[in-house]
């Protein structure tokens, strides 16, 4: 059955998928390629997955320094050019 659906000669049902998805520990949206994480590459969804699960405070020092590191890369590519 996974052959056919390597050669597109059949699609598996959404049930099918949502399996494929659990197996291999990856969302959905990652499996099949659409939605807006689907070119989160693993390790980046389990992060993000994390930090939904703490505390507010502690988000909001963590997001300070996402924040921080972000504006760094961007300022770089901007002298870059």
């Amino acid at each position: 059955m996974i052959g056919k659906y390597e050669r597109n000669e059949n699609l598996p049902s959404v049930e099918m998928v949502a399996k494929m998805a659990r197996v291999f520990d990856v969302t959905v949206d990652f499996l099949i390629g659409e939605g807006e994480n689907a070119n989160y590459d693993k390790e980046t969804v389990e992060r993000i997955n994390s930090i939904q699960k703490m505390d507010e405070g502690t988000k909001n020092i963590l997001f300070n320094l996402i924040d921080t590191y972000i504006q760094n890369f961007k300022t770089k590519q901007a002298f870059a050019k």
